[in-house]
């Protein structure tokens, strides 16, 4: 849903102070954000992402704001090459009514001293009622369709026209449904797809209205996609087991129907796997066996496979070091 652009950064650059801002600006997926017309009420946020792709560690000294409507944070101070990170801003929609704009200013001394420059917007309306704030769908099975909708209730006679979500894995439609006291009234739908990747989004849905003054509204969107299979914990780590020895370890295997393990793949007399039973049920109990026929670390993958027709192979990693038997 977040598409995380990332900024090549020749290594000559770093070795030039002439250009020490240009490096730091080019850490970051983008510069500003705009959250467009926000209903006065609700904190809302957003993530700044920081990828470090030069060859040199980079270290955030300080972050600061311009106003204290807002608050912003570096989720991590050191950044390894090739590690991502972020400055999580929030803004406190009951500080301000119409536009506001707060820039951040993120300080770096290594591996030499930069000040990026973030700037955040939004447009604080009193005249909008959403309920909920946030189309939040929680927990969603991969693979299964998903909906979930909020009224949208606007003042002065301004209407909805429109609408779209930033990601293509949302398709949105906007109904009106009358005319209150208030104002007009719609209700507002997020369909998710079933195809939307695993993982926890968080997006952005946006309406076109007819105030020139502020013409999209924004309606936050998150979700969290499950895996169809979960194992329970996801890795096994043995740590030292004697060579001839065994050491064994129980496994939580679940998907959202019933389900049957048919194999191991990667699965042999020194990492072995064994369901409890073959019939068909939502949770299974999976044991696993390591024997160790030498001396040294043990690094096995193992791949549970089951009849679910679709992302029905569970990944398990499993680690042990093979311990020689004393004299």
């Amino acid at each position: 849903m977040y598409r995380f652009f990332l900024a090549a950064v020749a290594g000559t650059v770093l070795a030039l102070p002439a250009s020490a801002a240009s490096w730091a600006d080019a850490l970051f997926d983008r510069l500003s954000h705009d959250f467009g017309g926000v209903p006065v009420g609700p904190t809302i946020s957003h993530d700044y992402r920081i990828t470090n792709n030069t060859s040199s560690t980079v270290r955030i000294t300080s972050v600061r704001v311009s106003c204290g409507c807002t608050t912003a944070t570096a989720l991590t101070g050191v950044i390894a090459p090739g590690q991502s990170t972020a400055v999580h801003a929030q803004m406190d929609t009951t500080r301000f009514v119409g536009p506001k704009t707060v820039t951040i200013f993120v300080t770096f001394d290594q591996p030499q001293w930069a000040e990026v420059r973030l700037t955040i917007s939004a447009y604080g309306r009193t005249d909008i009622q959403i309920t909920p704030t946030t189309l939040a769908f929680g927990t969603v099975p991969h693979g299964t369709a998903a909906t979930r909708s909020a009224t949208v209730t606007l003042a002065n006679n301004v209407q909805i026209t429109g609408g779209a979500a930033d990601s293509n894995y949302v398709q949105l439609t906007a109904k009106a449904t009358g005319h209150t006291g208030y104002g007009y009234a719609y209700e507002v739908t997020a369909a998710l797809r079933p195809d939307t990747p695993v993982g926890k989004w968080y997006t952005d849905v946006w309406l076109q209205t007819t105030d020139p003054s502020s013409p999209r509204l924004r309606v936050p969107l998150t979700v969290d996609v499950e895996p169809t299979l979960t194992l329970s914990p996801s890795a096994i780590s043995f740590g030292a087991v004697k060579v001839g020895g065994t050491a064994e370890k129980k496994v939580i295997l679940k998907a959202n129907k019933p389900f049957k393990v048919t194999g191991f793949e990667g699965a042999d007399d020194v990492v072995s796997v064994k369901a409890a039973g073959d019939d068909a049920r939502p949770v299974h109990v999976l044991t696993v066996t390591v024997k160790p026929a030498l001396a040294g670390d043990l690094n096995r993958t193992v791949k549970v496979q089951t009849d679910l027709p679709a992302d029905g192979v569970a990944e398990l990693p499993v680690t042990a070091s093979g311990e020689a038997a004393k004299d």
